[in-house]
């Protein structure tokens, strides 16, 4: 099983330039096996494209399923947000870097420990925080 991330996610049912990568990624990926956005991925692309209830529809016909994330993903998301927190305060740049959200932890934890892959531009964060996920990036 493959997980798509938001930002592909949006590339893909948005009217976007990176359209065609995201679309042979996930093409690439149904070949393989199941492809599943979990519930943070929903969450956000109905925020970003303002999609509703219709979205399930939608993936529904792309082939694309639905995971939630359980109990022990969640876990790992905090703690992996807690060790980055850690980090970034020993680096002295907690204040400098950028905010890395939740919803961030949650999607890569989910990937990793329910998931084979992940879907991603956002290749360098998740190979670094989630050592093992297999990160696919789409390629224009």
């Amino acid at each position: 099983m493959i997980a798509i991330d938001s930002s592909v996610l949006i590339d893909l049912l948005g009217d976007d330039v990176r359209a065609e990568a995201a679309e042979d990624s996930v093409r690439q990926a149904l070949v393989r096996g199941p492809v599943v956005v979990c519930d943070v991925v929903v969450a956000e692309v109905v925020c970003g494209l303002g999609y509703g209830a219709e979205l399930f529809d939608t993936l529904e016909d792309a082939g694309i399923g639905f995971s939630a994330i359980e109990s022990r993903a969640a876990v790992r998301a905090g703690e992996m947000q807690r060790r980055w927190k850690e980090r970034r305060k020993a680096e002295g740049q907690l204040a400098a870097t950028p905010t890395r959200a939740v919803p961030d932890f949650l999607i890569g934890a989910h990937a990793l420990l329910q998931c084979t892959a992940l879907i991603t531009r956002d290749a360098g964060f998740f190979r670094e925080y989630f050592k093992g996920l297999k990160v696919i990036v789409p390629q224009a």
